[in-house]
């Protein structure tokens, strides 16, 4: 037999909800409507953080490991996979709502806020993502993702909780109307951080203002509207937490432009000499005075050093040379070396040079070490300077153009230059070239990435173009590597050798021009030596790379 329950005392409980959760309407110091309006407007302020967190681990990643596609997915997978793993673990701390949702805004401010700078410390401080330090920094990475991801996801269960306790309504309403203010948010911090963080803050002082902002709205949010929720030991707690998280922030930002400068000596040497972020990438010239040479950097990679530039630029451009050459295309070389090489030729009439970053223009027309290396060549009247796209530039260019084409531009294993070694690209450098006329192509290591530089060779066939490969020896043009019994000038990787490709309509040769000017450094019998080389690394039967199937 069972026996009957005494009556619940008068207020207590229903019998069937979690021992220790709250229970009931919240208490609010304000009406259930402005409350649920505060809670909605919080979810939206804390998804556009979020967002910025996720693309500044993305573009940061990018930046420094280069291959954005892979950045992006390694992140964005972890974060997705995190979040629901967080959603999961959060259902047991829906019994103390509020303050887990504080505890958790306070952490998610703090990790995401500091993650940039984290990351940018142990790249510039352990030599980079290359050689034996290669796994730290990506498990870094992974870890901030997977930590960003899991606070992330561990919001939604805490905030339903919050929005039924204060006006209860059916699952389906609520999930709408905090999935709709979710939304929202992460569509203004999508657009926030390209167009105001990254250009008016930075990636680092973005990050900081960004954690700010988080650990203010979440602190306000459960001590303002839910603080009769927390026991007094609970609100303290979590108030100290929420003022060590912003004084954290507060002393980075305070700090931060010493730590850019300190990481910066860190990567490139204490020779810096000009270091801006433009439109487009980071650029870095080191040396160049007091008899050091000068190292130009764009975004991490060194991209040009005088100790070897010579060798890269006239291996380059004097094969194309051979033949007619009044009016020469250079696409890229905005730092006017190639077209230096190009301007030695007598009978050069024209040279045009599209570049994408104006602010690389102007410094080699303004920098006394950069303009003394490439000879003041864009003081000269024949070079005329072109900042665009260069794939959107070929679009609209003449046909029949040019004698020569000089494509000067990064490594196609860069994913934001894979559209310039594409299958399109090169048919529309075909379309310039003049009969007779040839292209010439930087196309990356030969020794090193054998596939990258023969995927290149068959999309110019793809093109309808007759190819020559050939090769020289050379230093690694990548990223700079710290270490401390390294000097600036050594910060230039191991030596590895450059690999082009010369097309034509008719079937190329690589050689000198004899009755042009001799180079300083290449030679008949190394062009030659280049070319039997490269010919030796062949992997046939490669596939052309494409806009919508890149190969790279």
């Amino acid at each position: 037999m069972i026996e009957p329950h005494a009556p619940a005392p008068p207020g207590s409980p229903p019998p069937w909800t979690t021992p220790g959760r709250p229970c009931g309407p919240a208490r609010l110091p304000v009406r259930p409507g402005t409350g649920r309006f505060l809670v909605l407007a919080g979810v939206f302020v804390c998804a556009a953080c979020g967002l910025v967190y996720e693309l500044e681990l993305v573009a940061l990643a990018s930046y420094l490991m280069g291959d954005s596609v892979t950045q992006a997915s390694v992140v964005l997978s972890v974060m997705v996979f995190a979040m629901g793993v967080g959603s999961l673990a959060a259902k047991r701390l829906r019994g103390l709502a509020a303050a887990g949702f504080g505890a958790l805004e306070a952490t998610l401010a703090l990790v995401g806020g500091c993650s940039a700078m984290a990351l940018y410390a142990v790249f510039a401080w352990t030599g980079g993502w290359g050689g034996v330090w290669a796994s730290g920094p990506r498990c870094l990475l992974v870890a901030f993702s997977l930590a960003t991801g899991l606070l992330i996801g561990a919001e939604v269960p805490l905030l339903m909780e919050l929005i039924q306790r204060i006006r209860r309504q059916d699952a389906g309403g609520a999930v709408a109307d905090l999935f709709a203010a979710d939304y929202v948010g992460a569509l203004v911090g999508g657009l926030a951080f390209p167009f105001l963080l990254l250009p008016f803050l930075g990636q680092l002082t973005g990050a900081l203002l960004t954690g700010a902002v988080n650990a203010v709205v979440g602190g306000a949010l459960v001590l303002g509207l839910f603080r009769r929720d927390l026991t007094r030991r609970a609100r303290w707690l979590l108030l100290l937490f929420n003022a060590f998280v912003l004084a954290v922030l507060a002393s980075a930002a305070v700090l931060v432009d010493d730590f850019e400068r300190a990481a910066r000596h860190a990567v490139y040497g204490t020779d810096v000499r000009v270091a801006l972020q433009t439109d487009v990438q980071e650029v870095v010239l080191a040396g160049g005075t007091d008899g050091r040479s000068l190292d130009m950097f764009l975004d991490g990679r060194l991209r040009v050093s005088g100790r070897d530039e010579l060798r890269y630029h006239e291996a380059l451009v004097h094969p194309a040379m051979t033949g007619p050459h009044a009016r020469v295309l250079v696409l890229g070389g905005g730092d006017g070396l190639a077209a230096r090489e190009a301007l030695r030729y007598p009978g050069v009439d024209r040279v045009d040079v599209v570049e994408l970053d104006e602010e690389v223009v102007r410094l080699a027309r303004t920098d006394p070490a950069l303009s003394a290396l490439n000879e003041h060549a864009f003081g000269d009247a024949r070079v005329h300077v072109t900042t665009q796209d260069a794939f959107g530039w070929l679009r609209g260019a003449p046909a029949a153009a040019y004698d020569v084409v000089v494509s000067d531009l990064p490594d196609p294993g860069i994913t934001a230059s894979t559209k310039l070694y594409s299958q399109e690209f090169y048919g529309l450098a075909r379309r310039v070239l003049a009969p007779g006329g040839r292209l010439v192509v930087h196309a990356g290591p030969v020794a090193s990435r054998p596939r990258v530089f023969w995927t290149v060779e068959a999309t110019v066939r793809a093109a309808g173009l007759r190819t020559a490969p050939y090769g020289t020896g050379g230093r690694r043009a990548g990223f700079a590597t710290v270490g401390p019994d390294r000097t600036p000038a050594d910060r230039s990787r191991a030596p590895r050798d450059w690999g082009f490709i010369l097309a034509a309509r008719t079937e190329p040769r690589p050689r000198l021009d004899p009755g042009g000017p001799r180079p300083y450094v290449l030679t008949d019998a190394s062009l030659a030596a280049g070319e039997r080389a490269a010919r030796g690394t062949r992997i046939a039967g490669l596939p052309a790379s494409t806009l919508v199937h890149p190969r790279y």
